[in-house]
């Protein structure tokens, strides 16, 4: 594997950044095309993604980022690593990678037409091995490391659906037991689940939940909210039962708690963001209790509410942890009125010295690592998790 993309290709690289610019977008669709005639390779992808246009736009901003950066590739580092954890969900192998070569070549071609050199695509075709080595030797070390662990395992593994319980309005928990009766890996708090339902009854589909219990070797519960035309939320709240059998691969995500935390804690969640946070301060109640730890959290109304009982039990168990929660409407004399806000959190919390953790739907998180940022908060003191394509993400 080379260590080093050559100067040639590095040139030939950044030179194409314009044509990009500009036909970014239609050569990430043009790709995606060509990549899912091959149907064993279409059943890998998560097609939610695909249908909104969110995946073509997130891989035409990532190719993009590849180029301007192709001479200091550090900066990237942070998003490989999602990349690989995404994968590793996905269960995308290194024989995989040629298909999207291809499809990713065959596309600048098209679309470029007499403008795609074939210095370009030989250019390119380094590129794009070079960075894919990269993913394949980190994907392999995630690997080995998940089965070198008790309960681990590799792929996809059937559980059954042990307990199912409503948790708030719209908002549904299911606990997943491996049907071989083995144990499972204790996950990071904070990691997620890849899910598809082909045996419970939707052929093709594949989704991300985050784990909301504490890590334990016995089984993992997710926490779903009913999203508007959601075909797997829908699925999961009216055809799922106990009994269902599901499969997953292990669990993965580069968002998890610190295994020794050194500052104040600000765990900030909105809506069903609050599910990873809940696997967080399990794990604070049992092991941190030096370490202060302040919760807010945002919904619309008490009714929407999940999980907020065995929040309140961790946080006793702690001993330092102040819960803080905002209700958009409905909020009574026990929370706040209204949404969170940058000010309350500069005025209420120790945000100014805190590692921030902090989930929750698209604009809400758009809205706060952007302000946490602007406020000048380091950006290795902002954690977040986010679902689907991410602005900033490389996509293999």
């Amino acid at each position: 594997m080379p260590r080093s993309l050559s100067e040639q290709t590095i040139a030939v690289v950044k030179a194409t950044v314009p044509a990009l610019e500009q036909h970014g977008l239609a050569i990430t669709e043009t790709m995606y095309r060509r990549l899912f005639r091959n149907q064993d390779i279409a059943a890998l992808f998560n097609h939610a993604n695909q249908k909104t246009g969110t995946q073509r736009l997130a891989l035409a901003q990532a190719v993009l980022a590849y180029a301007r950066n192709i001479e200091n590739l550090s900066v990237l580092g942070g998003a490989v690593e999602r990349i690989a954890q995404k994968h590793i969900g996905y269960a995308i192998l290194p024989e995989h990678y040629p298909f999207v070569a291809e499809a990713l070549l065959g596309a600048i071609a098209e679309v470029l037409g007499e403008a795609a050199t074939e210095e370009i695509l030989q250019a390119w075709g380094e590129a794009y091995w070079f960075l894919a080595d990269l993913l394949i030797e980190r994907e392999t070390a995630i690997r080995d490391a998940i089965e070198a662990q008790p309960g681990g395992w590799t792929n996809w593994r059937r559980f059954r659906v042990a307990d199912k319980r409503s948790e708030a309005e719209d908002i549904v928990s299911f606990v997943l037991r491996p049907l071989d009766g083995r144990s499972v890996i204790a996950h990071r708090p904070g990691q997620y689940l890849t899910l598809r339902f082909d045996e419970a009854g939707l052929a093709g589909v594949k989704r991300n939940y985050s784990i909301s219990s504490a890590p334990n070797a016995d089984f993992y519960r997710i926490t779903v909210k009913r999203e508007p035309n959601g075909e797997a939320s829908g699925f999961l709240h009216d055809q799922v039962e106990v009994g269902a059998v599901i499969e997953a691969t292990p669990p993965a995500g580069d968002f998890y708690l610190s295994d020794t935390p050194q500052r104040p804690l600000l765990l900030l969640s909105g809506g069903v963001g609050l599910t990873p946070i809940v696997s967080m301060l399990e794990v604070l109640a049992e092991q941190h209790h030096d370490v202060p730890v302040f919760y807010v959290h945002g919904t619309s109304s008490p009714a929407h509410h999940a999980l907020d009982a065995q929040v309140r039990k961790a946080a006793a168990r702690h001993g330092n942890v102040l819960v803080e929660t905002f209700y958009e409407s409905g909020a009574g004399e026990t929370a706040n009125p209204g949404r969170i806000t940058l000010d309350w959190l500069q005025g209420n919390t120790p945000l100014a010295e805190a590692d921030v953790y902090l989930c929750g739907p698209r604009p809400f998180l758009r809205h706060f690592v952007g302000s946490l940022r602007d406020a000048g908060i380091p950006a290795d003191r902002i954690h977040y998790e986010f679902f689907g394509p991410t602005d900033e993400q490389l996509a293999a």
